[in-house]
């Protein structure tokens, strides 16, 4: 099925505006600051941004990613998130159609976006993305009734207790923390979305992808592992390819 044109492009530009907030949540979550107050405003001069210099992406470029007011940069970082949110709404809808499926990528994906983002910053993930975006998963795998309702329970758990168990197990061995609050916590919000297979399959990915690129650079500036970030990617990768990877792994393991 060809997704229409001109929905694939609304759902983009209601991802832009969906991409301010996120903006707003990176910015002001880690902070624990209140997200409705005070009104967007300039961190240098504190003029209250108007609404025409508050048009997702349009404004930063017409600004010239400048205050108006006082002329001090503006973080790139704006227009690029509200970008990446505003394809992924995009894509949703390009890949899956106008459907609830749709829906849940969009979500997932801007709650990944969000916890990469502010855990690469602050080695941080808030309890908004997790717990809220756990609430938001069981809220959508109603779409499938009860066996939906009980598979994303039972993912939930899941993520949870796998990473409970390995952040036990590692402070056991290191004799120090090994696993975040934040990473075990947002383990359960990806088993909502992914199920328990899914889970296997995040967990999975993200030791793969944070070995193979995060520990050479740890092991030479001595920096702490923003494990959440590697979770998000693999956490992404399960819910567009996960179905298809278990089905291969499973196949294989048969002898087929």
């Amino acid at each position: 099925m060809v997704a229409d044109p001109l929905l694939v492009v609304g759902t983009g530009l209601i991802g832009l505006c969906f991409g301010s907030f996120l903006n707003v949540c990176i910015l002001r979550l880690p902070h624990e600051q209140s997200l409705l107050r005070p009104p967007s405003t300039c961190p240098t001069c504190g003029q209250r941004i108007a609404w025409y210099d508050n048009i997702p992406v349009v404004s930063w470029l017409l600004l010239r990613g400048r205050c108006r007011r006082c002329g001090t940069s503006i973080s790139i970082q704006y227009p690029l998130i509200e970008l990446l949110v505003g394809l992924l709404w995009a894509s949703g809808v390009f890949l899956y159609g106008f459907t609830w499926h749709a829906l849940a990528a969009a979500v997932f994906g801007m709650l990944l976006l969000g916890i990469a983002v502010t855990d690469a910053r602050h080695y941080l993930i808030p309890d908004e993305f997790t717990w809220g975006g756990l609430a938001l998963g069981l809220a959508l795998s109603l779409k499938g009734g009860g066996p939906g309702l009980v598979q994303a329970l039972l993912g939930a758990l899941a993520g949870f207790a796998l990473l409970y168990v390995v952040a036990q197990v590692g402070e056991w061995v290191f004799k120090e923390e090994a696993m975040g609050g934040g990473d075990i916590k947002m383990m359960a919000m990806v088993g909502a979305f992914v199920g328990w297979r899914g889970v296997l399959l995040t967990v999975f990915a993200g030791a793969l992808l944070g070995t193979m690129i995060f520990v050479p650079l740890s092991l030479k500036k001595k920096r702490l592992v923003p494990f959440g970030v590697f979770l998000a990617l693999g956490a992404a990768v399960t819910f567009v390819v996960g179905d298809a990877i278990v089905s291969w792994y499973l196949h294989f393991l048969r002898g087929g």
